[in-house]
């Protein structure tokens, strides 16, 4: 019996790594010129997919450690900034002024006018377009 030798083609692209999820992402005019451009501007000139991931990588590293509201309840959210705010008006005030005048004035800054108080009540819900 005769063997029979099979010829594949090659593929073409780098080999698959198997590692990572395939995501195919469509792209404006305006977003894919900023891509290739930021990546014409790195020394080692990376593909658009390549420029892309590192792009997502640098954007999750400058979010990624930063306390958002999702992270946090609203109440907790609120008490924290209200907290920091307190901090940063302690360190700034003016310390010639009464105790009752600081936290009468910590508290006016912390809170606001009521005028706008009332705004902020009464200011509809953003919707989701």
């Amino acid at each position: 019996m005769a063997r029979q030798t099979v010829i594949t083609q090659k593929r073409r692209g780098p080999p698959p790594t198997g590692k990572g999820t395939l995501i195919g992402v469509r792209l404006q005019p305006e977003a894919l010129g900023a891509v290739d451009t930021w990546a014409s501007r790195q020394n080692d000139m990376p593909s658009r997919p390549e420029a892309i991931r590192r792009l997502v990588e640098t954007s999750l590293k400058m979010h990624g450690e930063r306390p958002t509201a999702k992270r946090a309840s609203g109440s907790a959210a609120t008490k924290l900034s209200s907290e920091m705010a307190s901090e940063t008006i302690n360190r700034l005030s003016d310390k010639s002024a009464t105790m009752d005048e600081q936290a009468r004035r910590r508290r006016r800054l912390i809170k606001g006018p009521s005028e706008f108080r009332e705004m902020r009540r009464q200011k509809p819900k953003a919707t989701k377009d």
